[in-house]
């Protein structure tokens, strides 16, 4: 169980309803604060790996914090072949991205960033999925019907595209929907 809205009036910074979902079923009393404008870009020579995390971290020092508050922020990025797949400008960047993923495995990396007005935690999580072969109906049935243009590599793991697409996982599942919940309640409950 967790205490942490005992000692915090906790505000989750993100416009995504699936992030939303998952720290409400954690048992997290939040409110949404949307940070626009935040520009999530990353230097060339970081590391893939540190992508999700550095991003998470860039949204967080956007918020101006009140006292007793502890504000959560997170980023996901998929990786494949050492390249980071963001979130698609368009249905034709979607479609090639979801070609690029066809038949192979990649991994999942969401960062996460905890902050008070003393206190900063990041934190990330990696997961890896394997896709099976998609054929180019496929891939265009799930970007005209479900539009992932808000996802990042174009998927959403529990939309249609994971439950007819994913061979295998290797890691939280909920990492790859957007939020590392195990490690996130770990983290909430040291805070």
């Amino acid at each position: 169980m967790i205490s942490v809205n005992e000692r915090y009036d906790v505000v989750l910074a993100s416009n995504s309803p699936r992030r939303r979902e998952l720290l409400a079923g954690m048992g997290v009393d939040f409110r949404v604060e949307v940070i626009s404008g935040i520009d999530e870009t990353y230097p060339d020579t970081l590391p893939v790996e540190q992508v999700a995390e550095y991003l998470s971290g860039r949204k967080a020092q956007a918020y101006e914090l009140r006292p007793n508050e502890l504000l959560i922020t997170a980023d996901t990025v998929v990786i494949c072949g050492g390249r980071v797949l963001g979130k698609p400008a368009d249905e034709a960047e979607a479609r090639a991205m979801l070609r690029e993923l066809s038949g192979k495995s990649h991994r999942v990396i969401t960062g996460v960033t905890l902050r008070s007005m003393n206190r900063e935690v990041r934190l990330s999580d990696v997961s890896e999925v394997d896709f099976a072969e998609l054929t180019e109906d496929e891939i265009e049935h799930y970007v005209k019907r479900y539009r992932p243009l808000d996802k990042a590599g174009a998927y959403g793991i529990q939309e249609w595209i994971g439950y007819v697409g994913i061979t295998g996982i290797r890691g939280s599942f909920y990492n790859v929907m957007g939020l590392p919940t195990r490690r996130l309640y770990e983290e909430l409950k040291r805070f």
